[in-house]
């Protein structure tokens, strides 16, 4: 699934536009976010691919949803 990951004043921000929502992301398991998961304040938690840690911001990627809820 592609989202785009951004960052403002209050963090990381993560939309997903075939659900057209962002929700911020509350926690990650690596401090740069590439190559582990994410977690959205709704819940929602995403793999993201290996990148380097100063990849440039805002960017999409292809995302791995895990769980099945919706």
């Amino acid at each position: 699934m592609k989202i785009m990951i951004r960052r403002s004043d209050k963090g990381f921000s993560a939309y997903v536009p075939k659900k057209d929502l962002e929700e911020p992301i509350v926690e990650t398991e690596r401090e740069t976010l590439w190559g582990g998961w994410v977690k959205l304040k709704n819940g929602w938690v995403f793999d993201l691919p290996e990148m380097e840690a100063d990849t440039r911001l805002p960017i999409t990627v292809n995302a791995r949803k895990r769980g099945g809820e919706e």
